[in-house]
């Protein structure tokens, strides 16, 4: 078995037709430097070159086609700036073809030799009457390059840099084929246990890793990418759930057994309305964990406005209730700020000492919070990043509540973990980004996750409307309508990094415009941005808060900002420019009180495909979890907001998008096989032992927190 890790494990230049220079641009630019990299780079799609087009057959302009030519003449044609190409005129028994290069052309001119003959591959062009093939794709017409002309000919992800040193995709493919010749009477260790296999009808792994590359048929294919992504899928499910079974071993939790009088008093006196079923269920699963001894370490996802900081109130009083303090970290002062406001208000009358901290609380202030948190004096407290500093000592931290989560680092939020006295605390994270399915079980696999998907009785759904400019007439006017009601309106412009200066100048132009419409004193308007002081930032958004101000102009710090019931429409500018689910977190800092709320996406007539399909998502829904899926099929789970994580969403062949079926079989069969077998002790699961074995340093830290 020493012998196969070898091979897999030597050095690419090695292999024939590699070498020192051809090596070191694998490896820069692909990252292959051993021969299992090159076997672990899939085609990315494949093409029939089973056949040969006859030149005189070919009539119509952009067909790929497969020709068998010889060389008749070739020509270096000079040009200025050492700007040269090389036409060649190439011929078969039917007619002749130009062949062109602009790029690789000395390398080029080396190696075609007039007489000889050629495969070549490319897209056909005509040029007054004469077909031409603009980099075709070109290598000797002989039997070991026709063995690897199979039905399905792999294509494989190259660089202009590796193009013009003559590393193109079919170069690639030959390097392939080179190595699984060499690999071929070589054993190939099995990763799955045959119980795995025959259950799910999968392939060998040497089959499929033979097959995904030169298959001879669609079925063949199939049955190699089957096996080859449920092989990613799984073993990427067996590090997460090994790692939270690990975890559930060896951290021990706080019994939180009571439920007493703070939270029975709050529900029976001071909880605003009725539970939702989804509030109830949720507080149930948070209830089982925190009596259980084992660390509760869960995700809450739910909507803007769904009700996630009653779930995380009720779930600080519990921990009150068994004689323990709790903290609430809120990546802004502002939302910050609003949570303590918001608690402090909900919990008036159950006697409980409530404090603020950030990094503009100071002096006596900061001293006083400080030694009352230590003596045990404050019950809750709440902040941002500050209470994760080393002076800040708990008397007993038994409960952790962590607002938009994806905004902290891990490190960060270890720090709060490691504030517990005797065990660490219990933690709650929660998000108002919604995850798709798929993302959950992938990103946040190691966790366990609770959804709150129906929102409080009396919220009115957003209704939301598309306009183009010609439009905006109407608009004003309805905007006037909902200020003499009494109503509040937000106005939100984009700010990108790449187009601020300009970006910065619309927001202050489209103030302006605003003023025209809405003079003072009769109106009063407010304006936010980033680059603005963040006291001044705060000034004008509290002016707005308490109704000082009817109009708030901003771009998207307001995304994540103050919560005011009042307001009541959404205006944002240049909507195509926002993604997805930015759109929708802007939505939802509307329709917060009873009144019906409106919201309006602003764009002019040139929409592209994609921005066409997030405004329509955005009109036709307000499910969030809805609209993640739809964002998620546009950009691709790597560029989920907050979900970029390192390791993890690298698959070669699967994808969370098109393979959910085998994405659930994976971590099902995955889930039955640790509950049998938590340690992979048993002998059938010996395979799956040696895996873990020689991949512990992809194994999460069982200290993860999210």
């Amino acid at each position: 078995m020493q012998r196969v890790n070898d091979i897999f494990s030597t050095p690419i230049e090695f292999l024939k037709g590699v070498g020192p220079k051809r090596s070191e641009l694998l490896s820069k630019e692909l990252d292959i430097k051993v021969f299992k990299d090159l076997l672990y780079h899939f085609p990315f799609r494949y093409v029939d070159r089973t056949g040969f087009y006859k030149i005189k057959d070919i009539n119509i302009e952009g067909l790929t086609v497969q020709l068998k030519v010889k060389i008749v003449e070739k020509q270096l044609i000079k040009g200025r700036n050492r700007r040269n190409r090389l036409e060649v005129l190439a011929k078969d028994e039917s007619g002749f073809i130009n062949l062109l290069w602009f790029q690789g052309v000395k390398w080029m001119d080396s190696f075609l030799e007039e007489e000889k003959e050629y495969i070549i591959f490319g897209k056909v062009g005509f040029n007054y009457g004469k077909k031409n093939i603009v980099h075709p794709e070109i290598e000797l017409y002989n039997n070991e390059n026709l063995a690897r002309n199979v039905a399905l000919t792999p294509v494989y992800s190259s660089t202009e840099k590796l193009n013009s040193k003559g590393l193109n995709s079919r170069n690639i493919s030959k390097l392939t084929y080179n190595l699984l010749t060499k690999l071929k009477d070589e054993p190939i260790q099995e990763t799955f246990p045959e119980y795995i296999l025959s259950k799910f009808q999968l392939i060998p792994l040497k089959q499929a890793l033979f097959q995904i590359h030169f298959p001879k048929n669609e079925t063949e294919l199939e049955k190699a990418s089957k096996r080859l992504k449920f092989e990613e899928l799984f073993f990427m499910q067996l590090r997460l759930l090994y790692s939270k079974k690990q975890r559930k071993a060896k951290i021990k939790g706080y019994v939180f057994e009571t439920v007493g009088k703070y939270f029975n008093k709050f529900y029976s006196e001071n909880l605003p309305f009725e539970l939702t079923g989804a509030q109830k269920r949720v507080i149930k699963e948070i209830r089982n964990d925190i009596r259980s001894g084992i660390q509760m370490n869960r995700l809450l996802q739910g909507d803007v406005g769904s009700g996630k900081t009653i779930v995380a109130l009720m779930t600080i009083l519990i921990a009150i209730d068994n004689g323990f303090q709790a903290c609430i970290m809120a990546p802004t002062e502002i939302l910050a700020q609003q949570h303590y406001n918001s608690i402090e208000n909900l919990v008036k009358g159950l006697g409980l000492n409530i404090a603020f901290l950030s990094g503009s609380v100071k002096g006596k202030k900061r001293n006083s919070i400080l030694n009352a948190l230590e003596s045990g004096d404050i019950n809750i407290l709440i902040g941002t990043h500050a209470l994760i500093e080393p002076w800040v000592r708990f008397a007993n931290l038994g409960m952790v509540i962590i607002d938009e989560q994806h905004r902290f680092g891990v490190k960060q939020r270890a720090k709060l973990w490691m504030k517990g006295k005797k065990y660490p605390p219990h933690v709650l994270v929660m998000t108002a980004t919604p995850i798709p399915r798929t993302l959950a079980m992938t990103v946040f696999g190691d966790l366990d996750v609770s959804k709150i998907d129906e929102l409080p009785p009396g919220r009115k759904e957003i209704k939301t409307y598309h306009l183009y400019d010609n439009k905006r007439p109407a608009l004003i006017k309805f905007m006037k309508e909902q200020i003499a009601l009494g109503r509040q309106i937000y106005v939100v412009f984009p700010l990108i990094e790449e187009s601020e200066k300009l970006d910065l100048q619309n927001l202050q132009d489209g103030y302006e415009r605003l003023l025209e419409q809405f003079p003072r004193p009769d109106y009063q308007m407010s304006i936010v941005h980033g680059k603005m002081k963040p006291a001044d930032k705060d000034y004008e958004m509290n002016r707005f808060k308490e109704g000082k101000t009817q109009i708030l102009v901003g771009t998207t710090v307001i995304e994540v900002g103050v919560d005011v019931p009042n307001a009541t429409v959404m205006i944002i500018e240049n909507a195509n420019r926002f993604g997805l689910s930015q759109l929708h977190q802007l939505r939802g800092r509307v329709g917060r009180g009873a009144e019906s709320s409106y919201c309006f996406l602003m764009t002019d007539y040139k929409l592209s495909k994609e921005a066409k399909t997030r405004i329509n998502t955005m009109v036709m829904t307000n499910d969030g979890f809805e609209i993640a899926n739809v964002d998620m099929k546009i950009r691709g789970p790597g560029d989920i907001e907050g979900l970029r994580q390192s390791g993890l969403l690298e698959l070669q062949l699967a994808s969370l998008i098109h393979d959910e079926n085998i994405l659930t079989a994976a971590r099902m069969i995955c889930q039955k096989v640790l509950e049998e077998d938590p340690e992979l002790e048993l002998s059938k699961n010996i395979r799956l032992k040696k895996y873990v074995v020689k991949n512990k340093h992809l194994f999460r830290s069982w200290g993860r927190i999210s």
